[in-house]
């Protein structure tokens, strides 16, 4: 190990460079590095002499520092590593440079038990394991929690030099949300680590407030000689207290979080405190209760959440509140996951019956979103406002961000049972409020909807550009047709739910014969729960139960069919579909 710190500089300079393969380094690039970076890290502004360039390299290549460096001189000029894998960073550490750690660690011990030197507990044990390991060759004594494929740690020497030297840096990032890198000019305070995730605490602008950077963000980093901006050294050293993680809000006062843990987790609560502030309350037959000063961030959300159904939050309501939504939301995801055996015979079962019910297609999320989208639309067109009944034709048209949502992996998936081919022909939005009453009597759908309404001969919603009945069949569309309803509320008798006659879909049916079927037969009811779906054929008779509740009924109707029309024929839907 060079005990001199400017060769050492000068050896991971060489390194560096030598290392780079995607440019050539002669004798004199490799001085100019080295120069900058003597002048960089130690002021040394007088530039270094090629002689103790060549003797560094002769050094490298020797076995007095143990480095053995593959160094070769291509076309007597270029000079490179021969293993494109080889740096002097990646060899083992020498006898003497284990003993000089020992005698380190021995001095350390030392001190373990004086207050300033209270932050080494751990760390000890950590570096003496590490020599123990490279001078036996065994096995380590202590497992270090560690994440290998960690991006962006090669960027935390950079920034500490950048905040010991007081400089600034030239970022290259971009944010998960980011759809493009950003370039800017960043003054660094602060490195964090958190749960082996690293970040680097600054500013961008003085007025502006201190961000966090995820350093697996960062793309590239170089020096600024702008002089970073003054600091408050106690407001840095204290940013982090008031919060559990590093999503700190400036001006945000703490609140306190109490929440009960059950007897048998509460040991290991009280063993490893969520936060430094962390109290005992009391202790009751129900379970033990904590509280914690601390800002409402994602991470104290995460935490809470990782002790699943071990833990309650009491207070405050908010958190409590945004708790039980993420908790729900995680069952969503379960309750919301399609049996494949099951969902495999739908074309079979349609076929027969005509209809099919499935719960749990969409989550409640997912719902909510749907209903706030056509709330705000609403809300937006005041002759709506105030409407009994309201529908919305062009659903897709009208507000496409309903598509992604409406058009989700499961229904996805259930569409995929009946065929590869089906898409998008119809979507309607209609809405029964509690104010409203109506209701219909038995009847079977039979529109082949297309852009332009116009009844002809029994159709309609047809675009009448040309003879459309001669280029397709009616029979051969309905029967092709399949019709999905989003049900955004519950669906029950009391407030209107669909009735139906399993198995009368197969055929047209006159004034008399649905009469003759109607009386004959057993109805069901199609109740279906909030996020739900009924699946069904055009043909089958239907009608609604007269609501007697004031509950709401939000339907979001949609068809699907996989002929193609002809000529200047277009479905309604087709050119926003996106399945």
């Amino acid at each position: 190990m060079p005990v001199n710190r400017n060769a050492l500089i000068r050896y991971t300079t060489l390194d560096n460079c030598l290392r780079n393969r995607h440019r050539k380094w002669t004798l004199e690039d490799l001085i100019d590095a080295c120069s900058e970076a003597l002048y960089e890290f130690e002021g040394i502004d007088k530039g270094v002499s090629k002689r103790t360039i060549q003797m560094d390299i002769q050094v490298m290549r020797s076995e007095k520092l143990g480095y053995n460096a593959p160094i070769v001189v291509d076309d007597k000029k270029y000079y490179s590593y021969e293993n494109p894998e080889y740096s002097i960073t990646n060899i083992p550490l020498t006898d003497q440079d284990l003993g000089k750690l020992s005698e380190v660690v021995d001095i350390l011990k030392q001190f373990k038990g004086f207050t300033h030197f209270k932050d080494l507990g751990g760390m000890l044990q950590r570096l003496e394991d590490k020599i123990h390991t490279s001078k036996t060759h065994e096995r380590s004594i202590i497992d270090l929690e560690k994440n290998d494929n960690l991006k962006g740690l090669e960027f935390i020497d950079p920034i500490y030099q950048a905040i010991l030297h007081k400089h600034c840096i030239e970022i290259t990032y971009q944010s998960f949300k980011a759809r493009d890198e950003n370039t800017f000019l960043f003054h660094p305070f602060l490195l964090k680590e958190h749960r082996n995730r690293w970040f680097v605490l600054g500013k961008r602008k003085k007025k502006e407030n201190a961000i966090m950077l995820a350093l697996d963000r960062v793309i590239s980093i170089s020096k600024n000689d702008t002089p970073i901006m003054e600091t408050d050294d106690h407001k840095i050293a204290t940013y982090f207290d008031n919060v559990i993680g590093v999503s700190v809000s400036e001006g945000l006062e703490s609140q306190e979080v109490v929440f009960i843990a059950s007897h048998e987790n509460a040991p290991y609560i009280e063993t490893k405190p969520l936060h430094h502030s962390q109290k005992l309350i009391k202790k009751t037959d129900e379970g033990v209760y904590f509280s914690i000063l601390v800002q409402h961030n994602f991470e104290l959300e995460r935490d809470l959440l990782s002790f699943g159904d071990r833990i309650k939050v009491i207070s405050p309501t908010r958190l409590r509140s945004s708790i039980k939504f993420r908790l729900n939301n995680a069952i969503d995801l379960y309750e919301t996951e399609l049996n494949e055996k099951t969902i495999s015979n739908y074309p079979h079962i349609l076929q027969q019956k005509g209809f099919i019910i499935t719960n749990h297609v969409y989550t409640r999320k997912e719902i909510r979103n749907l209903g706030r989208i056509i709330q705000q639309y609403k809300e937006q067109h005041l002759e709506l406002k105030n409407d009994n009944m309201f529908s919305i034709r062009r659903l897709f048209k009208e507000l496409p961000k309903l598509e992604q949502i409406c058009l989700n992996p499961n229904l996805k998936k259930i569409l995929n049972q009946f065929g590869q081919n089906y898409f998008l022909t119809k979507a309607i939005y209609f809405d029964k409020p509690a104010q409203s009453n109506w209701y219909v009597t038995w009847h079977q759908d039979l529109p082949i909807n297309v852009k332009v309404k116009h009844d002809t001969d029994g159709y309609t919603a047809w675009t009448k550009k040309k003879d459309v009945i001669s280029v397709i069949p009616k029979e051969e569309i309905l029967h092709n047709t399949i019709t999905i309803r989003i049900h955004l509320d519950d669906a029950f008798e009391t407030n209107g739910c669909l009735k139906i006659i399993p198995g009368s879909h197969k055929k047209t049916h006159s004034t008399n014969e649905k009469a003759l079927i109607v009386n004959n037969s057993v109805s069901t009811p199609c109740e279906i729960n909030k996020g739900g779906i009924n699946i069904m054929k055009p043909l089958l008779l239907h009608s609604s139960s007269k609501s007697i509740s004031q509950k709401p009924r939000r339907v979001i109707h949609l068809e699907f069919n996989s002929i193609e029309l002809d000529g200047d024929l277009e479905w309604e839907e087709r050119e926003n579909c996106n399945l």
